[in-house]
């Protein structure tokens, strides 16, 4: 299902709507409502990255971010997870606003950002050191290293592992704070397209697993689709909401399925359409 303004070609109904009223009856876990952020550029230049960005993610709900470069996909992440604040507007995880940084919200890079001189087990065990309760969670450090396949890994150091590796060791990381949501900023863009296919099907094993909360940045379409339970289209800077399409395929997706790629048009579509929009 396609939800948004405008017309156009097809056999998905597509209807207008706005941010605000996303998913407005069902029980909110992160909310965001009517958010705008600008900030200064090196060159000393005001950049407007979001307007009045409105959103509604429900418990061990998965939503994808797309939309083009620039658009303020990772800047609504990082306004989630408590690393900036915004100009305006209103963030909540549950009944709480999000005033800041918290282990209760995940936060997973393209990047694995893994500490070259710790092993595997030290770099999962690192924000339990931060926050004091190692002692407490040590026993879950090794369930999350065989959650994720790495126990035989535990004693090695980032320089030998692949990608697909050092970014499971980070999905770890961030997974033994048990977070209530965790934010996804392109975290498997830098692998190679066959890794990438099976990371795909490992975060989703996870997610599955353990019922979290997940709202994820990507460029590939076909990786939103494959994922997702809504995708969010945003328009070109200043990030708006454009139109959130439901993605009601049965799981475990096909790729090559015709109500895929038939998904995957009209996608494509919708984002040319917001590109020469703003132009």
């Amino acid at each position: 299902m396609v939800s948004g303004g405008g017309s156009g070609g097809g056999d998905a109904a597509v209807e207008p709507t706005s941010g605000a009223a996303i998913a407005s009856d069902l029980p909110a876990w992160v909310r965001a409502e009517n958010v705008c952020k600008r900030f200064i550029s090196p060159d000393n230049a005001e950049v407007h990255a979001l307007e009045d960005v409105s959103l509604v993610l429900s418990p061990g709900e998965m939503v994808s971010l797309v939309g083009p470069s620039g658009c303020g996909k990772s800047t609504l992440l990082r306004l989630v997870a408590g690393l900036d604040a915004p100009d305006a507007g209103e963030l909540w995880v549950g009944s709480e606003p999000i005033g800041g940084p918290s282990a209760e919200r995940g936060l997973v890079f393209q990047d694995p950002n893994l500490f070259p001189w710790l092993t595997v087990r030290r770099n999962v065990q690192a924000g339990l050191v931060a926050r004091g309760v190692l002692r407490e969670q040590r026993h879950e450090v090794d369930e999350f290293l065989k959650l994720v396949g790495l126990e035989a890994f535990a004693n090695s150091y980032p320089h030998q592992l692949s990608g697909g590796m050092a970014q499971r060791v980070a999905l770890a990381r961030a997974l033994v704070n048990h977070p209530k949501v965790l934010l996804l900023d392109e975290p498997l863009g830098a692998l190679d397209a066959f890794t990438r296919m099976r990371m795909q099907d490992e975060v989703l094993r996870l997610w599955r697993a353990r019922g979290t909360t997940m709202l994820l940045v990507t460029h590939d379409i076909d990786e939103a689709i494959y994922m997702s339970d809504r995708i969010v289209i945003m328009t070109p800077r200043p990030g708006r909401v454009e139109r959130i399409i439901e993605v009601d395929l049965p799981r475990p997706r096909e790729r090559n399925a015709p109500e895929f790629l038939a998904m995957r048009a009209r996608i494509l579509e919708l984002l040319h359409f917001a590109g020469a929009a703003k132009g």
